[in-house]
């Protein structure tokens, strides 16, 4: 654990393919730090008891009402957790994007989308995901 701190980015990207047999996401260093110590420790003692998924997911449901849209989006595992800072500089002013439980925050403004903050940013349409360096957010068919 304590190696993912003096590791360079491309040895913490090596170490994901390793433990995670996929591409590394574009996220920023302290996101794959986590992800990686987790794993580690979910590796070497093992993973949440199946009890506690259930009641995880159980909770997860009470939360959205059993609402489909709602648990769509709790499962949406591209999407960034709550509270993460999505950082981007644009003609060389630095903007932070906080991710809520109910879309974005850009200077203290909520926005539904990373397009509409991208495009409030740029002046021109740009694919939010695209524009903060996160992968496609396409649907999988």
């Amino acid at each position: 654990m304590a190696a993912l701190k003096n590791a360079t980015t491309p040895e913490l990207k090596q170490q994901w393919r390793d433990l995670f047999n996929s591409e590394p996401p574009p996220f920023n260093r302290r996101y794959l730090e986590s992800r990686l110590g987790y794993r580690i420790q979910e590796l070497a003692y093992g993973g949440l008891k199946p009890e506690t998924i259930r009641r995880l997911e159980r909770l997860g449901e009470e939360l959205d009402g059993g609402d489909r849209k709602k648990s769509r989006i709790r499962a949406d595992r591209d999407r960034p957790i709550v509270g993460t800072r999505l950082i981007r500089e644009w003609q060389g002013v630095e903007h932070v994007v906080t991710v809520t439980t109910d879309g974005f925050e850009w200077q203290g403004r909520p926005y539904k989308s990373l397009s509409a903050i991208a495009r409030a940013i740029t002046g021109t349409r740009w694919n939010g995901w695209t524009f903060f360096g996160l992968k496609n957010h396409r649907r999988r068919a």
